[in-house]
């Protein structure tokens, strides 16, 4: 079996891990935690939940074409966001499901509201495993 770490060029630099890991054995690919970081390390929209959700889904989707792959070889999204409310969670979900990243949230999906990420200011995080084809 073999792993492969990759950091797309298109992405923000990281402080050690990689965006993209593919395993051979079953093919599958398991993204970061995608975060609404530019390709510049600063945080977008700062709070602004939609800003957020566009650049994650904008990153996400980078990442899984770096593993050759697409939203619909996604097999797995944990959706992370720090809020409590019920209506800003469906806003999130709804956000995710209006964009270029929508197929990727046919599959197994958890939505979580929590109580702080990783960035200062960062409202939304995207986790996601795919099977490639």
């Amino acid at each position: 079996m073999s792993i492969t770490r990759i950091n797309p060029d298109v992405l923000h630099v990281t402080p050690g891990y990689h965006h993209v890991t593919v395993v051979s054995a079953g093919r599958t690919a398991y993204l970061a935690g995608q975060c609404p970081l530019g390709a510049d390390g600063v945080l977008v929209g700062l709070g602004d939940f939609d800003a957020q959700v566009d650049q994650v889904a904008a990153n996400t989707m980078a990442a899984l074409a770096a593993a050759g792959a697409g939203p619909e070889q996604v097999v797995r999204t944990v959706i992370y966001v720090v809020s409590g409310e019920q209506a800003v969670l469906s806003r999130v979900w709804a956000r995710f499901q209006a964009s270029p990243l929508a197929a990727a949230f046919t599959t197994a999906s958890t939505l979580l509201g929590v109580a702080q990420l990783g960035f200062t200011g960062q409202l939304i995080e995207l986790d996601v495993t795919a099977a490639l084809p």
